[in-house]
């Protein structure tokens, strides 16, 4: 039979205070837990290996024997005989705060050796630690379109369907909680949460920044010299703006209010931001580039 260190085992210093010891045991004993790794024997192994280490370091009189003994501890029963004798004191029990259900083949020889095998145990009124669920992160792809307006969706996570309203104006990468739709906790333990991420795709028509829009009209070389009306479809229906004569081309007109929708801010828009693309006509007839000639010459 080997020493065995606790200490390494648990992944904390000699030093390690007792809050130390508990997130260090609660971290392991969640990761290497049986149900969350079935039929894994190295995952079993290593359970029962931390909650051993925890067995002795979570009480301050085992830690304090292990502490004492460490390597010597093959002589430990003979330094105890000696010290109660010396100080008449009866041998002393040794609370159990195991998280495993096992009997006392769960533990080592080592520890049988150092403790004795007859613990005073109260397993049937002992309670367990409880854990908190793992989280889930899933990702939900939505178009700009359908990011523009509330409405509900369903999804399968877990084997399990969901529904959730998505509000107006989500953005892209942003990330929202549900609360409890993790995997259930463990001993009674809380559920973890579900945590969402959307992804918004291109629109092929506009661009979003924000909450703002952008994209392109293309309007004719005459409607740019003299100016008139154009109609433009937007995310959110038609509309009918006024181009000024003389545009030139590139120029860009803000509409204010049109833009995307502010999230969870009820009416409340960024602005569309049209930018004018000039059409230059092709296949003149002969007239017409005589037209523009004379033109050219005024």
């Amino acid at each position: 039979m080997a020493f065995v260190d606790y200490y390494k085992t648990l992944g904390v210093e000699k030093n390690a205070t007792e809050d130390d010891i508990k997130k260090a045991y609660r971290k392991l004993a969640r990761k290497y837990h049986p149900d969350l790794n079935p039929n894994d024997t190295e995952a079993n192994k290593k359970f029962q290996q931390i909650n051993e280490a925890n067995e002795v370091l979570s009480d301050p009189g085992k830690r304090k024997k292990y502490d004492s003994y460490g390597e010597n501890w093959q002589h430990a029963e003979q330094y105890e005989q000696a010290r109660q004798q010396r100080s008449h004191s009866s041998s002393q029990s040794w609370q159990d705060y195991t998280y495993s259900e096992g009997n006392e083949s769960d533990f080592s020889d080592f520890f049988e050796s150092l403790f004795g095998s007859a613990r005073s145990r109260e397993r049937s009124g002992r309670s367990q630690s409880q854990f908190r669920g793992n989280d889930f992160n899933a990702s939900l792809n939505l178009s700009l379109r359908d990011a523009y307006t509330t409405h509900k969706q369903t999804f399968t996570i877990n084997n399990k369907q969901v529904r959730i309203t998505i509000p107006a104006g989500v953005a892209n990468g942003q990330i929202i909680k549900l609360k409890g739709y993790g995997s259930e906790g463990i001993n009674g333990g809380p559920n973890g949460d579900l945590f969402i991420t959307f992804i918004i795709e291109d629109d092929a028509a506009f661009k979003r920044v924000g909450n703002d829009l952008y994209t392109t009209a293309e309007i004719d070389l005459y409607t740019a010299i003299l100016g008139g009306n154009f109609t433009l479809d937007t995310i959110s229906g038609k509309i009918k703006l006024k181009v000024n004569p003389e545009t030139q081309n590139g120029t860009t007109v803000r509409l204010k209010g049109k833009g995307f929708p502010v999230y969870k801010e009820e009416g409340k828009f960024g602005d569309l931001f049209v930018s004018w693309q000039v059409k230059m006509p092709t296949n003149l007839t002969e007239k017409q580039k005589a037209l523009f000639t004379e033109l050219s010459k005024l």
